[in-house]
């Protein structure tokens, strides 16, 4: 517990800059939001349908690359400069590869929408949104590779930097094509989307300003790293790390965009109302998210320098931070779920039913930020696979069939919906924790087990 206590100050100030850029991430879709909800109920719907859908897509390609977390921070820890430079090459390489099978895939689905049986006036926003949205994926894709590199560096800081000024971009490209500012056409939710991707645009290219930047200052050898040669058994390796990670995330937002979907089936002023409160959930959801990606950049690092103990400490600390952060949410959203739904609406139903969700997010806050900051954990140690399958598990056989009962069979709705989302967190979050103890526990008990656990960390 000491250890753990020593690691929390270090961890935060890993973190915060983290935090603060997942948060920056999550407004650039609040301010969206916000703005096209000044359209009207289903167009705050299309918004959130559209953003959720094409991100079950999106995030498969972003979650590849999250092998980068483990194989970059274990070469750090391990003091192999070369192999870092060599796996942000690699993932470069697997982004572009990833970017056409992830547009056809957002293409197909935007072919198949009327099969979901969508509210007629959402569906007619939601398709020309994902369309949109659709063409900012290479960009999306090597911002990802650049983010997990500089993050499993420690050099975390322009990352947040790089957030916070796509948020003025993103706005301000909001207010002229939304509403038809400074001479442009009133675009609606399609201009939206055309501002998304000028923010998508903007942030893929200052991040890879900054690694060139980084390389100039202090001459770490990034060119001497053959940056066209493309080797494919490394790419193989890491896409098995980062295929379970991406199959897990998928799950997670993909039970989200399936509610998403069958909200949308009720009626506009459910699905406004979900996407309210998922917005709400997703700000505080950033925090441990954070915490998440400087808990598996420290195991990483402690793995690299073979330290169990290290390891143990840093991911405790991240538990004990996310745990207490989330009670503070749960705390906000049960005491002001009105104040806060009326952030984005002033209408009266969706006001009423927003409330609600609101108050059963509080719910699910804890297990919540305990299940990332877990897989974030694990995947700092080289464990992909645990989690996945615990989300897959745990959101699609047990959550996704109680909301749809809950929603459907039992007549409640969209909160019947979000009732069988917490049942699902709860689990996952609760058996993750016991994986990283165990895992922890077998390393002190077998220290030789570390090599199987951590495949990044040796220079090669």
């Amino acid at each position: 517990m000491d250890a753990v206590r020593r690691d929390l100050l270090p961890t935060l100030r890993l973190a915060w800059p983290v935090i603060v850029a997942e948060l920056g991430w999550m407004f650039m879709g609040v301010v969206d939001t916000v703005m096209v909800g000044r359209i009207a109920p289903e167009a705050i719907g299309a918004v959130g349908l559209g953003s959720i859908l094409y991100f079950s897509a999106a995030i498969f390609g972003m979650g590849l690359l999250l092998g980068l977390d483990t194989f970059v921070s274990q070469a750090y820890g391990a003091g192999n400069l070369r192999e870092c430079h060599r796996w942000l090459r690699d993932g470069v390489h697997l982004a572009v590869l990833a970017t056409l099978p992830l547009m056809g895939i957002t293409f197909t689905m935007v072919a198949a929408m009327p099969l979901i049986g969508l509210h007629p006036d959402v569906q007619a926003l939601t398709v020309p949104y994902v369309t949109v949205v659709a063409w900012g994926s290479l960009p999306l894709l090597l911002y990802a590779a650049f983010r997990r590199y500089l993050q499993a560096l420690g050099i975390v800081r322009p990352v947040m930097i790089t957030l916070l000024a796509a948020n003025l971009i993103n706005g301000g490209a909001n207010w002229v094509l939304i509403y038809g500012h400074l001479g442009m056409p009133a675009m609606g939710v399609t201009g939206a989307a055309w501002a998304t991707n000028i923010g998508r645009v903007f942030m893929a290219v200052s991040l890879l300003l900054v690694i060139l930047r980084h390389e100039h200052a202090h001459k770490v050898g990034l060119f001497d790293v053959p940056f066209l040669q493309v080797e494919w058994d490394r790419l193989a390796r890491l896409f098995r790390l980062g295929a379970p990670a991406a199959t897990q995330l998928t799950a997670e937002v993909g039970v989200f965009g399936a509610v998403a979907a069958l909200a949308g089936r009720i009626d506009p002023i459910a699905l406004a109302a979900h996407q309210v409160a998922l917005n709400l959930a997703s700000v505080t959801f950033m925090v441990p998210l954070g915490l998440a990606s400087a808990g598996a950049v420290r195991v990483g690092h402690a793995i690299g320098r073979r330290s169990v103990e290290e390891a143990a400490s840093a991911g405790g600390a991240v538990i004990a931070l996310a745990l207490g952060f989330m009670s503070a949410s749960a705390l906000l959203f049960i005491l002001g779920a009105g104040p806060l739904v009326r952030l984005f609406t002033s209408d009266p139903a969706v006001v009423s039913t927003g409330v609600i969700l609101v108050r059963v997010a509080a719910a699910f806050q804890l297990s919540d930020g305990l299940q990332v900051v877990t897989t974030g954990a694990l995947r700092g140690l080289g464990d992909t696979r645990t989690p996945m399958f615990t989300n897959l598990v745990g959101h699609w056989l047990i959550a996704l069939p109680i909301a749809a009962i809950g929603g459907f069979t039992l007549g409640y709705g969209v909160v019947g919906l979000w009732v069988g989302l917490c049942v699902g967190l709860t689990l996952v979050g609760l058996f993750l924790l016991g994986v990283w103890r165990r895992h922890i526990s077998d390393l002190r008990r077998e220290p030789e087990a570390m090599a199987r656990l951590a495949p990044g960390g040796a220079p090669q």
